[in-house]
């Protein structure tokens, strides 16, 4: 079997590269990791129009070969490893035609390695905006590559980068770039020989970074380590050095390739957003707006389809109790499989709408800006502004915004990060938070336009971010650490969504948490079904000689509600029942019931078990006399020893407050344990989380009950 045609992905950050690898690859992609380290690989394979197949690896954007993080140190790994399994056999170098000559620094360190390489432009109709034409022409014939011209976001030149992928050869055609080898080349001369290569640049780079590579056998590093002591070879200095060659290199490459016709530029109108935008005022009063009108949207336009997925499950409950015959299989399915399901698929709506406004703001460029106007701020609570990335991901979900932690220079900075990024209110409290507002708070609008449901909601996102910033605020001096951070970010171009990306993310995203957190709640549903459904045999056997005394009474009024009280005293008997009323003396003081503290209990595995939880829950003790929705069944839902209802706005937001600060997500627990390669942060993390879920939620309750 032929082995597969394999091309690899490679540019700055901000050129559309991963833009491009979707248009290649579509729906067919997957992610996993590198071997051997927790970076995410993405691989999507693009049929070529020669009907060959090739598989596209898209590699983490860096400035250069010269890593500043665990994620660029990737990009050098692959293309210099033969072994490695994502080594390609073509390079494409994706260039923003803006900012040629910077792109094309990088373009060059690649084309030193020897590997066949192709170049790229793309954004050429921004380029064309801005008063910018490239003659394509000469610069391939400069560079002795093909150059292909796209524009990624309009999906402009795609077949004609098939074709040139197509006509590519396996040997290398570039011309050499900058000589390296005047840099040191008696060091240079030995690593070759080392190393058996007639390459000076892969030479030069193995001396520059051979520490952090690991196809290399220990008694190379050795030996390597004493080329450059003898040569007293300086990393820094001969990067710099090696920068400025390649420098005056490009400026001979690009003279008379570039020409500025004096266009009015875009960045004009860019600058001045900027300056209302990222304003030290304006910004801020901005971005809440913005947050608010978000959080606002999520009730207010997904309360139909909601109603009509809730409506629809209470009838496929209702329907399958009177036509399906009576038993355990019917019970487990409708009670159990159903119920619990339902409790994610309602949620489906919000997550779209929320997916939906994330992607607009990272596609049109403001999120970038967000970033950067936080940095002064986070600064003074201990983190940086590159923290702001992983925090606002963490709206989504926790787990990748900690591995994109990896970009962070600062291992102080890292670390704070990692520990508050879970404080952040993620996708999988949004069905807690909706379930538990929808409760206690009136569906009423404050001047005519304000959502109090969405404002509460917005409240609660508030709270866990502020909560995070003081959190990091303490770390700041708990963890010590000599280094120095800092923050340099490129500003993209302000630019309009793409709306084919947006539907995508939108669908993607709510498939992911359909079928994610389906998995969890469907197994959690079956497992609390069993749990809440048997019991010990005794008790059980007590309960049905009491309740066939009750029936052969005839007493009118016991017997209308026999079916409802059985089964809500089995519940309560049940192992279930018995496990929520053994920790029920610890929830008390919140204000949680021993129904709660089942939920509180599943939710460990995955939040959003809550609602499939507390689904499965009442739909047990209800039996077949209740089959309303799950909210209705918790809004009727009474404390038995006083009669009065459980869910108040007390015990409703002193609930919702432990679900935003409590660390109940085994997913985040592994992913944190997999960054630190240690059990002592996520163990960390685990208590002081639930530490100020518990005090949090102690004193909400008892001021507001």
């Amino acid at each position: 079997m032929a082995s597969v045609f394999k091309i690899a992905l490679v540019g700055n950050p901000n050129t559309g590269k991963s833009t491009l690898f979707n248009l290649l690859t579509g729906l067919n992609q997957k992610i996993g990791n590198f071997p051997g380290i927790t970076v995410d690989k993405k691989v999507g394979y693009c049929k070529l129009s020669n009907q060959q197949q090739a598989e596209i690896i898209d590699l983490p954007g860096t400035y250069s070969l010269y890593p500043k993080s665990r994620d660029e140190s990737i990009v050098f790994q692959v293309l210099a490893d033969k072994s490695n399994s994502s080594h390609p056999d073509l390079v494409i170098l994706v260039a923003d035609t803006t900012n040629l000559r910077r792109n094309l620094l990088l373009y060059s360190q690649v084309a030193d390695l020897g590997l066949p390489v192709m170049l790229v432009l793309n954004m050429t109709d921004m380029a064309k905006k801005e008063g910018l034409t490239v003659n394509i022409d000469l610069l391939a014939k400069r560079l002795g590559i093909q150059v292909v011209a796209i524009s990624a976001r309009s999906n402009i030149g795609l077949e004609e980068l098939k074709q040139a992928i197509v006509n590519s050869t396996s040997i290398p055609t570039q011309l050499q770039g900058a000589d390296v080898h005047v840099l040191a080349p008696e060091a240079i001369d030995k690593a070759k020989a080392l190393l058996a290569t007639e390459n000076d640049y892969f030479a030069l780079q193995l001396l520059h970074q051979h520490q952090t590579l690991d196809f290399l056998s220990a008694e190379q590093h050795k030996t390597l380590d004493g080329i450059k002591a003898a040569a007293d070879f300086e990393s820094s200095k001969q990067q710099g050095a090696e920068t400025i060659a390649r420098y005056r290199y490009l400026s001979t490459v690009l003279s008379g390739v570039i020409e500025d016709t004096g266009a009015k530029r875009k960045f004009i109108f860019s600058d001045k957003l900027d300056a209302i935008l990222t304003n030290r005022f304006w910004g801020f009063i901005i971005f809440i707006a913005i947050l608010f009108f978000i959080f606002n949207s999520i009730f207010s336009w997904s309360s139909y389809p909601m109603e009509l997925i809730e409506g629809s499950f209470a009838w496929l409950t209702n329907y399958g109790h009177q036509h399906l015959p009576d038993g355990i299989l019917t019970n487990l399915f409708l009670d159990g499989i159903l119920a619990g399901l339902g409790g994610v698929m309602i949620f489906i709506p919000q997550i779209a709408i929320l997916f939906a406004f994330i992607s607009v703001l990272e596609d049109t460029g403001y999120m970038a800006r967000v970033t950067f106007m936080m940095d002064k701020v986070m600064r003074k609570f201990g983190l940086s502004g590159k923290s702001v990335v992983p925090m606002i991901g963490s709206l989504a979900c926790a787990v990748p915004s900690i591995m994109s932690a990896r970009n962070i220079e600062s291992w102080k900075d890292r670390i704070i990060t990692i520990m508050v990024s879970p404080l952040v209110s993620c996708s999988a409290r949004l069905p807690v938070y909706t379930l538990l507002i929808s409760l206690i708070i009136p569906n009423k609008h404050v001047f005519g336009f304000i959502n109090l449901q969405g404002l509460t909601l917005m409240g609660m996102y508030v709270i866990s971010i502020l909560a995070a910033v003081l959190v990091a605020f303490v770390m700041k001096f708990l963890i010590k650490a000599k280094e120095k951070s800092y923050f340099i970010m490129e500003l993209p171009v302000y630019r309009m969504p793409r709306w084919k990306n947006v539907i995508f993310t939108m669908y993607e995203k709510s498939k992911t948490f359909v079928f994610e957190a389906g998995k969890v709640i469907i197994a959690i549903s079956i497992i609390l079904w069993v749990l809440a459904t048997y019991g010990p045999p005794k008790r059980m056997e007590q309960i049905e000689k009491k309740y066939a005394q009750i029936e052969a009474s005839k007493d009118s009024i016991q017997v209308s509600t026999l079916e409802r009280d059985k089964a809500a005293e089995r519940l309560e008997n049940s192992y279930a029942g018995i496990l929520g009323q053994t920790i029920e003396p610890v929830i008390k003081p919140l204000g949680f019931d021993w129904k709660i503290g089942i939920a509180l209990i599943t939710s460990f595995a995955a939040r959003e078990a809550f609602v499939g939880t507390m689904a499965t829950i009442y739909s047990v003790e209800g039996g077949d006399a209740q089959t309303g929705t799950i909210r209705a069944k918790m809004l009727a839902a009474k404390d038995a020893n006083t009669g009065l209802q459980i869910f108040t706005f007390a015990t409703g937001f002193s609930l919702m407050l432990f679900y935003a600060f409590a660390m109940q997500c085994m997913s985040t627990v592994a992913v944190v344990f997999r960054e630190t390669k240690s059990w002592k942060w996520p163990l960390i993390q685990i208590v002081y989380m639930t530490g100020m879920a518990y005090v949090a939620s102690l004193i909400a309750y008892q001021l507001l009950k």
